[in-house]
């Protein structure tokens, strides 16, 4: 890589965000690690976040607004597409991470070699000094054990385009789970830094906070994006519903 050339390119969709992006910003510029840069995906917002982004005065960040509405995966498919890094990081405009996060998790895939990793995190709903649930994950996942559920938050991905050269998310309902469901597809597996790096924002006009519309989401992404069985769908999908039920409420 080229002096010039930042180690890690972070994605970062936004729609109608002006009252969260600017913290959402400020997470990223607080990180030890320094060497990034921000791609701030403008999905054709009624009103443009421009102004904020160009408030941090920050050379790394790089605010691209995009001539319609296409929905979140076009935005960060128009992210990855003009990113310049090696490494492959997503934050949404209405999450944060914790300072050390891009510092601990680099260090972590260069000292190991991984590929694609993620990391524990916090919910909260208001203020995120006072998150209300730690998402833990398993320490690794392959093909197979992410069937049973997605355990990977967007928010804490990081992905090695050496060795994933083909990131796109598809225009679909759980875009990402479907993302990381093809790359590991391939073979590779994911590793988990068992450590909390990030906080997701929950809210009622959050798509993961409708149930019955997940279930339907999941089912299609078992039958029609990952072509399975009857059987095979079925199976996984009562796999789905009983992790869930241990996750939210055991």
């Amino acid at each position: 890589m080229a002096n010039n050339t930042p180690s890690i390119s972070i994605i970062m969709p936004a729609y109608n965000s002006r009252g969260t992006i600017r913290e959402s910003i400020q997470s990223v510029v607080n990180q030890t690690f320094t060497d990034w840069e921000l791609l701030i995906i403008d999905d054709c917002s009624p009103e443009s976040m421009k102004d904020i982004a160009e408030s941090f005065h920050d050379e790394r960040i790089r605010y691209i607004r995009l001539l319609k509405n296409s929905g979140v995966a076009a935005a960060r498919n128009t992210g990855i597409t003009q990113a310049k890094g090696r490494y492959i990081a997503f934050l949404d405009s209405d999450d944060l991470w914790l300072p050390e996060k891009l510092e601990k998790q680099i260090q972590f895939m260069e000292k190991n070699h991984y590929a694609f990793t993620y990391t524990w995190y916090r919910q909260f709903v208001t203020t995120p000094s006072q998150p209300i649930r730690l998402v833990k994950t398993k320490a690794s996942v392959d093909y197979r054990s992410l069937l049973h559920g997605n355990d990977i938050g967007c928010l804490t991905v990081m992905l090695d385009r050496q060795q994933v050269p083909h990131i796109e998310m598809p225009g679909s309902y759980h875009e990402d789970y479907i993302t990381w469901l093809n790359i590991l597809k391939e073979g590779m597996k994911a590793y988990s830094l068992p450590q909390d790096l990030a906080r997701y924002r929950l809210s009622k006009k959050s798509l993961s906070g409708n149930k019955k519309k997940s279930l339907t989401w999941t089912w299609k992404v078992y039958r029609e994006s990952q072509n399975l069985s009857l059987l095979a769908a079925s199976w996984y999908m009562a796999c789905y519903i009983v992790g869930g039920i241990k996750k939210h409420y055991l």
